[in-house]
């Protein structure tokens, strides 16, 4: 697996996890639990988007950032 797709899946995790973390925070405040298969579902959408952002993100934006912070970009 290239280092690109290890760091877009794990920023996949996080963002699902985000999401989750925002979900226990409805539901302190007294937010309806709407049940497992919807949050499931919602929580698989929320990884997928973030992965495929972070991946694209990476492709677009990686190699610039990473040689201009390197002294090569200049």
């Amino acid at each position: 697996m290239t280092p690109e797709k290890r760091s877009a899946l794990l920023w996949g995790a996080v963002g699902a996890l985000a999401f989750l973390v925002a979900h226990q925070g409805y539901l302190l405040a007294n937010g309806a639990f709407v049940g497992v298969g919807p949050l499931a579902a919602v929580t698989l959408v929320v990884f997928g988007a973030a992965t495929l952002t972070a991946y694209y993100a990476e492709g677009r934006f990686g190699t610039a950032v990473r040689a201009r912070s390197e002294g090569d970009g200049e």
